[in-house]
């Protein structure tokens, strides 16, 4: 598939570099892409990245997400499926920019053409890619209205490494919350353990 990753930090490289072992074509969006050719990876403004995909991955700051997307637009974006993996969190770890709400449920609803799904937000970005370095994976969450939608997501969460059985589809959009305020919980284990490399397991009871 074509994919396309709106930024160029950590999480956004390593996915493209994740999917493109698996056999995708990646393509990085930035606003400046003149300024990122050292990356080892492919990258385009955010017009040409979105018209590039078939699937697009918001892998920038949550604060900054909706006027981004804003300015690449609803036309552009309609029809195609959209990964959300952007977490509002303040610089000091203390706030989100979405306390009452959730990222994934604004770009939902500014952008109703275009199916959201929320996932990956969870973990960090190696263990994103690398699930299998932590001995079983844990547990992947997916938020979305959209049951095809999902359903491609899950497909690509297989190619990084996610089986299904470690895949969980929490419901639709409004379930994002739950994954973007878990940041507050990520940062107190990550605390804990002194490090930012693990995964939360759902154990239900034995059926």
């Amino acid at each position: 598939m074509h994919i396309g990753l709106l930024g160029t930090g950590n999480v956004s490289r390593a996915l493209a570099h994740g999917w493109k072992g698996a056999g995708h074509d990646v393509l990085l969006g930035s606003r400046h892409p003149e300024d990122r050719t050292d990356l080892g990876l492919p990258v385009a403004s955010l017009d040409d990245t979105a018209a590039h995909a078939e699937v697009l991955v918001n892998a920038t700051p949550g604060a900054v997400s909706l006027a981004l997307l804003h300015s690449i637009g609803a036309p552009a974006l309609a029809g195609t499926l959209l990964i959300d993996v952007g977490v509002g969190l303040s610089d000091d770890f203390t706030q989100l920019s979405h306390p009452n709400s959730s990222l994934g449920e604004q770009i939902q609803q500014a952008f109703p053409l275009t199916p959201v799904v929320k996932t990956l937000c969870t973990m960090d970005s190696t263990v994103m890619v690398a699930p299998g370095r932590l001995g079983r994976p844990g547990t992947v969450f997916l938020s979305g209205d959209d049951a095809e939608a999902k359903r491609a997501t899950g497909r690509l969460l297989t190619d990084l490494g996610w089986p299904p059985s470690s895949q969980l589809d929490i419901g639709g959009i409004t379930t994002s919350r739950g994954q973007e305020h878990f940041a507050f919980l990520f940062m107190g284990i990550a605390g804990g353990l002194g490090t930012h490399v693990f995964n939360i397991d759902v154990v239900a009871e034995p059926r």
